[in-house]
Formats: C-alpha cells, structure tokens, sequence
C-alpha cells in the first residue's frame, strides 16, 4: 500500500509577486485524494523534526540562525523565501516528512513526500528555496538507527544537487547520482558520485536513454539498502526555470523506469517532489500527480525487498 506525507504547513505565504509557487503543495494533496490515488488515512502530517535529527547534517549554528531567525539579511536571501515562524514551521515539518517517508518505504518497498528533495541546502546554509537538506537528514537518520547502511541518491531534478553532494562529499555509503542541466543553476557544481550535465533543449528521447545509461550502473555500482529518488517536475518543457524539453510522457516514463529498476531487484523507494517552477503552475502538479500515479500502481504489487539480482 502507498503512504504519503503532506502538511498544511509546507505552503506558506509569501510576498506578492514571488516566484516560488508554494500553492503547488495544497493542489498536488487535492488532487491526489479527488482522484482516489491513495485513502486519507493514508496521507500522514509530519509534525516538527527533532534538532537532534537536523544536526547529523547541518551545524549547530545554522540550525539556531533558522529556528531564532537571526541568520543574516544576506544569507537569508540566499534561501529566497523570508523568515518568519511559518516560514520555519514548514522546514522543520518537510524534513519529517521525508524522515517518515523513508522509513516507511524500507517498510513497504515505496512511499512518498509531497514536498522535499531539497537539496540546494548545506550544512551551514541554504540556498534556492531550500533550507535543510531533508533527503541527507533522512538517510544519516537511518544509518545511525542501523536502518540501512548503503544509500543511492537518484536526483532527477533539473537542476544539480550542490547541497546533497555537499553533505555527503566523500563518504563512500553514499552514491549521489545527478542529471541536470549542464548551464543551469547552481552555476558552480559540486561533484557527486556522478554527475550527468544535459544540454538546454534536452528532450524525452535523449534523456531517456541517458537514464537507461546510467541507472543500472548506479544501482549495480552502489548496492544500496534504500534509493531515495528525488522526481523533479522542473525538467518538464513548460517550465520557467528549467530549459529542458521533457513532455508529460517522457516525465512518467521516467519516474516508471526509476521505479521498476528499483523493483526489479528489491530496492525500496522514498521519492520526493523537489523542484517545478511552471509557467502554468496546473502543469508542474500534473508532472507531480503522475509520479504519484506511478507509485500507486507499482504498490499494489507484492515487494520482494531482495537484492540478489545486482550480483
């Protein structure tokens, strides 16, 4: 069965006028329960992560800057949204959804946060909309319950993922695997395990084929108790930020060959939405819904949580 994690507490308001489409969160939970994806009793509200949880990754400092609100000026507009107590309510509440998803996906074979993957976050700081790095908060969380030892990072988003590679810069129990956009954000990139850089312009049939490059060989290489898949609608051709020219098809062709490659060999899955910047913002929940669609349909299936096929 599927579990979702979603919050009122993940949209909050903004400045009029601001890019970031916060409303996206609200309709993505709307139309996943209109269209009967998954029961109510099965999407879960996080409540707070424990500090103790925030700081296997990020340091004490910068942990206390956001929750008091006294990071600076400067490095608050780095983040992109403005403080305030809502403002922090939705990052400690994100990162628990991703911690919860996690774990229950190790349960179940795949489940899901309606929020997260942000991965633009650091240990002492954010940036492009991202505060705490929920993904590498999850995993350290579980390595240090004995949960999982070996992790790999599918990061699907369209834009590279700095923090995330940041965090786990030389630790060999986790693979972090990036394809994005070679001239798009961040303009300095931080080398993952490996990185896949796409051209402006990069449509479903080139891409595709690059992911059926370099997924097996990720999963074969990493041997990992748990993928955590970051499934960014932002490569989707009407997106605002993202230069790509992925169709709504070739996106759940994607999320549809992530999973069944995971499957396939007894993987579990924790997906996250991660970035969609639309320029219709109907189009970015549509990328967002069809993940869910997918996971849905994959979890109706019996999950074997076997690995023997990647010897």
């Amino acid at each position: 069965m599927l579990h979702l994690w979603s919050s009122a507490s993940y949209a909050i308001d903004l400045p009029e006028g601001h890019r970031f489409p916060m409303d996206k969160y609200r309709l993505l939970r709307e139309a996943v329960l209109a269209e009967g994806l998954v029961a109510p009793d099965r999407v879960h509200d996080p409540q707070r992560a424990l500090e103790e949880d925030l700081r296997r990754v990020h340091t004490v400092d910068y942990v206390a800057q956001i929750r008091d609100g006294t990071l600076p000026a400067a490095e608050q507009r780095r983040i992109g949204l403005p403080w305030s107590p809502s403002f922090v309510e939705r990052a400690f509440r994100v990162v628990q959804g991703t911690i919860e998803a996690s774990a229950c996906a190790l349960r179940e074979g795949l489940a899901m946060n309606l929020a997260g993957g942000t991965h633009h976050a650091f240990p002492d700081r954010g940036e492009g909309f991202c505060t705490f790095n929920d993904v590498a908060v999850a995993v350290r969380r579980l390595q240090a319950e004995g949960a999982v030892q070996r992790v790999a990072i599918v990061d699907l988003d369209v834009h590279q993922g700095n923090g995330t590679h940041g965090c786990f810069a030389g630790d060999e129990q986790v693979f972090t695997f990036s394809m994005h956009g070679a001239k798009n954000f961040p303009f300095h990139k931080v080398p993952g395990t490996l990185d896949v850089e796409l051209e402006d312009g990069t449509g479903d049939e080139a891409y595709l084929a690059l992911l059926q490059t370099h997924l097996p060989r990720v999963l074969r290489i990493s041997r990992p108790d748990l993928v955590v898949y970051l499934a960014g609608a932002d490569p989707h051709e009407g997106d605002r930020l993202g230069r790509l020219a992925l169709t709504f098809d070739g996106l759940m062709t994607r999320d549809r060959y992530v999973i069944a490659s995971c499957r396939e060999v007894g993987i579990p899955v924790c997906v996250t939405m991660s970035g969609g910047y639309g320029r219709n913002i109907d189009d970015t929940v549509a990328v967002h819904v069809n993940t869910v669609r997918v996971l849905s349909a994959y979890a109706d299936e019996p999950f074997a949580g076997s690995r023997g096929l990647l010897a």
